[in-house]
């Protein structure tokens, strides 16, 4: 279980993230909302010790996360894995060897700088990067550079180099803010693909709120850096929408466009 408690970022005179705590089963899926601004990336980049807290505390497993120092800490950032919105790729690097550098946390020293300059990684990894390059149809992207392929694409590239760290939580800021509907639904499905399939724990920052409610377990929303609703997304209530961003129920939907092919509605606008 992840266990959030008081978990505090100020930045000059701003709170950032303000007096959070949350619980988190292990294998949950999380859709964390609300505005710009409102400390959904911050909270994310706290967890995985991006960014230093203020105050509070972070455990997993009952192991304290906001103390570890030096190669515990590197190593709590391979089992927390992130993916963010600008994909984060090596662009002039073929696809594979992009897979392939999320297994460089797994080295050690020297061994890991020799690694990233010569590209040297075992039979069995590159079988294993191009196995999750299939799983989510991306075999034939597998020699092309990061930079010729779509959106979509380069964010299932992120997702599967990833994987390759072998995390137990899967931290996802912002992974659809780019990408058209289409792509937004295969990036979606592959995230709750991992999520019901690998058994990890998934916190996604959203701007869609039909998003949250379509593919996520619970629903965390906040507002100027705290927690105002926790809960599941049946329990997000017109009322409650209003109260995080404030506009109506039917306002918010006055944003949206339907996802081609499938119920899901996805507000357009910048109600993040």
């Amino acid at each position: 279980m992840l266990e959030i408690d008081g978990l505090t970022r100020h930045f000059g005179g701003t709170r950032a993230v303000d007096g959070v705590s949350l619980r988190i089963p292990d294998g949950q899926m999380v859709g964390v909302i609300g505005r710009s601004g409102a400390g959904k990336s911050t909270l994310l980049r706290l967890i995985n010790r991006l960014v230093e807290p203020t105050a509070g505390s972070i455990r997993f497993g009952g192991r304290d996360v906001s103390t570890l120092r030096g190669q515990a800490l590197r190593d709590w950032r391979t089992g927390c894995a992130m993916v963010f919105q600008q994909f984060n790729l090596v662009q002039r690097l073929d696809v594979l060897t992009n897979v392939l550098i999320g297994r460089l946390n797994h080295r050690r020293g020297a061994l890991a700088h020799l690694a990233s300059l010569f590209a040297h990684f075992s039979a069995a990894e590159r079988a294993t990067a191009l196995a999750t390059l299939d799983r989510f149809d991306l075999l034939g992207t597998a020699l092309q550079r990061a930079d010729t392929l779509s959106g979509g694409q380069q964010q299932r590239v992120a997702i599967c180099r990833a994987l390759m760290q072998q995390p137990r939580i899967l931290l996802a800021d912002e992974p659809i803010a780019s990408l058209d509907p289409q792509n937004a639904r295969v990036v979606m499905d592959a995230l709750r693909q991992v999520n019901r399939q690998d058994g990890l724990t998934v916190l996604v920052n959203l701007h869609h709120l039909d998003t949250a409610r379509a593919y996520c377990d619970r629903i965390v929303a906040m507002q100027q850096g705290r927690v105002m609703f926790d809960g599941a997304p049946g329990e997000l209530t017109a009322d409650r929408v209003a109260m995080i961003y404030g506009v109506s129920e039917a306002e918010f939907h006055g944003h949206a466009a339907p996802l081609t092919g499938s119920g899901i509605a996805m507000p357009a606008g910048a109600l993040a």
